[in-house]
């Protein structure tokens, strides 16, 4: 198996964060050749000029992962692109939802081209993104791409993954040294759904199996990346003139009200998902992620964590999700609520000075007309979500006081 002629490999749409630090690293250390594809031409160039890159673990004694045998192709070069879907061993997308839309024609091709050469080959599709249903959505796509004979229930496994690994902003200081290190913090396990597989489950450290993704995808959703944002817009609200997660985290009342809305999410999951998780289990899972986001050298931005808000705020995210999962459950969502509720006063800076783009345009759009903003930005519903509107209004109004 030393000759890298017989590898397997896994070809990786995105090239960024979590596709270097995290799937890249994976499979890359598990004896796969890594091919990236992505639009980033500099990235391109000096994957394909090293061959290798470096991983750096913030947390506990710093260390590097050098991850070998690595290319890149241009997402612009159509022919290359559909050429390596088609011979991979295995994919694995991680561009955001927006790109995704863009990558699966050419990805489409390449599973057209792949069925020409090997018909009875399935290939599977590590669905790397932080999104629900993700897997729902590509099928769709990919329908729409595919020859209408293509047999994709066959031949196409749509994996879809719970993405708990945290990977900060690095400053332009540290990508100057080198623009392919990569900065991330010590937990490095990918959660996937066991059912989406149409080839047998990739023998690869790291990889975890569920039978029941969905539970698992929420449990991402409403406990890590709620008590994350609960976290950056409590502590903002409190400490606007923090820059860091373990700033904010080092204070009692932020860290308490954050565990107490991790808790209140947690209740609805165990209502949601009976028999999936214990109180014991997520009680352990919420005091493991807050020593996670206590992490000092990993240097999280209280920016990074909370930026975008149309997004986090939005109908099915996080905070919203949580409370219409709370709403058929019966559970009470009232911490939840407040939590977002911060949000609204949410207004940290980049290094530059600079707002997240969509932030300055929320914000500004909030105070102009609080109620429009909620139905026509955040898409609330203004009839069966006029309680939670009517709620936030009187938090926002009285300043969350």
């Amino acid at each position: 198996m030393s000759d890298s002629s017989v590898k397997k490999s896994i070809v990786i749409f995105g090239a960024g964060k979590i596709g270097r630090s995290f799937i890249g690293q994976l499979f890359g250390c598990n004896g796969y050749r890594v091919i990236f594809i992505d639009v980033n031409q500099t990235i391109i160039d000096e994957l394909n000029a090293k061959g290798k890159y470096r991983v750096v673990i913030k947390g506990g004694p710093e260390t590097e992962i050098i991850v070998p045998d690595v290319q890149a192709i241009s997402s612009f070069d159509v022919k290359k692109v559909s050429s390596a879907v088609a011979s991979a061993d295995i994919l694995a997308v991680s561009v955001g939802k927006a790109a995704l839309e863009k990558v699966i024609p050419v990805i489409a091709s390449g599973l057209a081209d792949r069925y020409k050469i090997s018909p009875d080959k399935p290939l599977d599709i590590i669905i790397a993104e932080n999104m629900r249903d993700a897997g729902d959505f590509i099928k769709t796509k990919l329908k729409e791409n595919l020859p209408e004979k293509y047999p994709l229930e066959n031949l196409v496994g749509l994996v879809e993954t719970s993405i708990g690994k945290m990977v900060p902003i690095m400053t332009s200081a540290d990508l100057e040294k080198d623009p392919l290190m990569v900065f991330a913090e010590p937990y490095n396990t990918l959660i996937v759904d066991g059912k989406g597989f149409k080839a047998p489950i990739p023998d690869v450290k790291g990889l975890a199996p569920k039978e029941n993704i969905k539970a698992w995808v929420d449990r991402k959703a409403f406990i890590h990346n709620l008590g994350h944002a609960t976290a950056a817009y409590y502590g903002f609200f409190r400490f606007p003139g923090a820059v860091y997660m373990y700033e904010i985290l080092g204070d009692e009342t932020v860290s308490r009200f954050t565990r107490e809305v991790m808790q209140q999410a947690a209740d609805v999951l165990l209502a949601a998902y009976p028999g999936e998780f214990t109180t014991e289990s997520l009680n352990d899972h919420i005091d493991d992620l807050l020593s996670r986001f206590r992490n000092k050298a990993l240097k999280d931005t209280i920016f990074r964590v909370g930026s975008d808000l149309p997004r986090k705020l939005g109908p099915d995210d996080r905070f919203m999700g949580a409370v219409r999962l709370a709403e058929k459950t019966g559970n009470p969502y009232g911490k939840i609520l407040e939590a977002l509720s911060y949000g609204f006063f949410f207004r940290a800076k980049d290094e530059e000075g600079r707002y997240f783009p969509a932030d300055r345009i929320f914000l500004e759009s909030l105070e102009t007309n609080f109620e429009s903003t909620l139905t026509g930005v955040l898409k609330f519903n203004p009839v069966s979500d006029l309680s939670v509107i009517n709620e936030l209004k009187r938090l926002y109004f009285s300043g969350n006081k």
